[in-house]
């Protein structure tokens, strides 16, 4: 079932400090790192909204449910300018999808990842790229995402030739399209 909640996108090149809070609080508790706190991850959130001027064309968006002032639900998608054997290619990199742990089997999170999707089915972006565990492959699956067995690498890290990511899984929406084929390469860290 698919959540009734009315769902929001937030452009986080203008976030508040808020709205940053809220979703830092939600990935916080998702994913705790003893490293970070949530001022931490709000402080993370609104230095990603930083990184992309005004002018550019697609900044990094939030997908957010709120209930009662709180963020229950976020994915978030980020442009990332590829390198692939076809050329340079921006898509959407799907990251930080998470919902409160009080809200989930309510459909909060299939509503925030098909909402992402919908960028792609606008023309947004070509595709949506991002990781996740073997544990909820079916669920992206379902939505229309496949897995991606091009090597994804970082050329700018220590070891190149390493996986980009860190999950088990790298998936993209659509399943159709020109997805190019050989290594590509993401051109920065994971996601």
């Amino acid at each position: 079932m698919i959540a009734a909640m009315p769902l929001e996108i937030w452009d986080a090149r203008y976030f508040t400090t808020e709205q940053a809070r809220s979703i830092g609080e939600l990935i916080h508790q998702t994913w705790l790192k003893p490293h970070l706190t949530a001022d931490d991850r709000a402080a993370q959130q609104l230095a990603l909204g930083r990184q992309y001027s005004e002018a550019a064309e697609h900044g990094p968006l939030a997908m957010v449910i709120v209930e009662q002032g709180r963020v229950v639900a976020h994915a978030s998608v980020q442009p990332r300018t590829l390198r692939t054997q076809r050329g340079k290619m921006t898509v959407g990199g799907l990251a930080r999808v998470c919902t409160a742990a009080d809200r989930r089997g309510a459909g909060l999170g299939e509503a925030v990842v098909r909402a992402a999707f919908e960028l792609v089915d606008r023309g947004a972006f070509p595709f949506l790229l991002f990781q996740a565990s073997q544990r909820v492959q079916a669920f992206y699956e379902k939505l229309g995402a496949v897995g991606v067995l091009n090597r994804v690498v970082n050329s700018l890290a220590d070891d190149p030739t390493a996986s980009a990511f860190w999950d088990d899984l790298v998936l993209r929406y659509p399943a159709g399209g020109e997805w190019p084929p050989g290594v590509i390469d993401l051109q920065g860290p994971g996601y």
